[in-house]
C-alpha cells in the first residue's frame, strides 16, 4: 500500500473543480483521454476487475468494480455497490475513487486529489476522492499507482490487515 512518503508532490496549482453535481473537474485537462484509457486498460488486468458503465456518475462515465463472486473490502471501500472507482466522462478525465482515509489525506496533502464534494455535507465518507486529471506519463504513473491502492482497498479481506496476497487473488 502506498505512504504519503511514496507520492512525489503534483506540480502546479490544483485544478479548479464543481461545488455541485456533479463534482467535475474544469481545468488541466489533457488534450485526450490517452493517459486515462491506458489506466482503465490496466487496471481492468487486475483479478477480479471488471469494468462496466458507472451506476453514479455522469452518463457515459466508465467504472471499475470489483467482481460480484469476489470477497470485498470495508464498506467504505465503495461509492456504491461494488463500484470502487470511475471515470469521468464529457472531456472531464478525472476520476473518483476510494482510498484509505490515512491515504486519502496524503494524496491530497501531496496535490493528487480533492474530498469528494459530498464530503463536504457528510453524504460521502473520507474516503472518497477526487483524482486529478493525468496530463502526462508521469502523473499517469501517479494515479495508477493510486487507483492500484483503491482496488488493494476494494479487495481487502474483513478482519485482517492489508491487501490479499497474490494466492489469495
Amino acid at each position: 500500500m502506498l505512504t504519503e512518503l511514496d507520492l512525489p508532490p503534483r506540480a502546479g496549482v490544483p485544478p479548479q473543480t464543481t461545488e455541485s453535481i456533479p463534482h467535475s473537474q474544469l481545468d488541466q485537462q489533457p488534450e485526450d483521454a490517452r493517459q486515462l484509457d491506458l489506466i482503465l486498460a490496466e487496471a481492468a488486468t487486475w483479478p477480479h476487475v471488471r469494468r462496466q458503465p458507472s451506476q453514479i456518475a455522469v452518463e457515459g462515465s466508465r467504472a471499475l468494480v470489483l467482481a460480484a463472486d469476489s470477497e470485498s473490502g470495508p464498506p467504505e471501500a465503495f461509492m456504491v455497490d461494488r463500484e470502487f472507482c470511475h471515470a469521468h466522462a464529457a472531456g472531464d478525465f478525472s476520476l473518483h475513487t476510494t482510498l484509505p482515509a490515512s491515504l486519502a489525506a496524503s494524496a491530497q496533502r501531496a496535490g493528487w486529489a480533492e474530498p469528494h464534494y459530498l464530503g463536504h455535507t457528510g453524504e460521502a465518507p473520507p474516503t472518497v476522492v477526487m483524482l486529478y486529471a493525468p496530463r502526462d506519463t508521469e502523473e499517469r504513473d501517479v494515479i495508477l499507482r493510486l487507483v492500484r491502492a483503491s482496488y488493494e482497498f476494494a479487495v481487502a479481506h474483513r478482519g485482517r490487515n492489508g491487501p490479499p496476497t497474490p494466492e489469495e487473488r
